[in-house]
């Protein structure tokens, strides 16, 4: 399919001339935390087609903006990555996702990929709520592992696991959103057997006060809660 253009020398027109596509920057998102094969894109984006997935891949590398590659041993299968042109469309996800989180949910919303909630978790951290935490958190939202880590009011995420973390929680992508941005007490959740929590329940409870409550995701609106989150980002 040929990639329509706005032939318009604006660069916001020449941006959307390459990720303006249905999908597309959802795509990127995806790919945030490291490489996916063809399967794992199409479980995160759940409603997406095989067919318009291949043309926005396609399209993304095109725009140098994907590429595609060999997994080497033992998974030996084709993956796609961002390129380094790919990685700086974050801070760009991370301004809509602030912008976006004043908005009310569709009626029908799909939930969330285990991708789009540790983008979220990045996205909403709060610097000052962290203080002096100094914690390595791996979370299990099977088929996906994440490593989150909090240093000196920073946070990073990677996937994968880590040896010797402080804690690791085993959830799903709903519990983690309780817990996160709806402020649902951790040990209330470990009591329910929502979360297998290794480590301090303490301890845990600390990491999920680095973010501020998301009001959409009870689907009500807060003006005064929203502010911060849709101005400048903190971090």
């Amino acid at each position: 399919m040929a990639q329509r253009s706005y032939d318009d020398q604006c660069g916001i027109a020449r941006a959307l001339d390459v990720i303006g596509e249905r999908w597309a920057l959802l795509v990127v998102r995806e790919l945030l935390y490291g490489p996916k094969r063809f399967s794992d894109l199409q479980r995160g984006l759940g409603l997406i087609s095989q067919n318009v997935l291949s043309d926005r891949l396609r399209e993304l590398q095109a725009g140098d903006i994907v590429e595609r590659f060999r997994l080497g041993p033992p998974a030996s299968a084709t993956a796609y990555r961002l390129t380094a042109r790919g990685q700086e469309l974050r801070g760009v996800l991370a301004a809509l996702g602030r912008w976006g989180s004043g908005l009310p949910l569709a009626g029908r919303a799909a939930g969330m990929s285990a991708d789009a909630i540790m983008f979220a978790l990045e996205s909403t951290f709060a610097p000052a709520s962290a203080a002096d935490l100094k914690v390595t958190v791996v979370l299990h939202l099977a088929p996906d592992t994440f490593v989150v880590r909090v240093r000196e009011r920073a946070l990073t995420i990677k996937r994968g696991s880590a040896e010797g973390a402080d804690l690791a929680l085993d959830l799903d992508v709903p519990t983690l959103e309780e817990a996160a941005f709806r402020g649902t007490a951790v040990a209330d959740l470990v009591t329910a057997g929502r979360i297998r929590c290794q480590g301090p329940v303490s301890l845990a409870g600390r990491f999920f006060a680095c973010f501020p409550f998301l009001p959409t995701m009870s689907r009500q609106l807060d003006p005064d809660i929203l502010a911060p989150l849709t101005g400048p980002s903190s971090t």
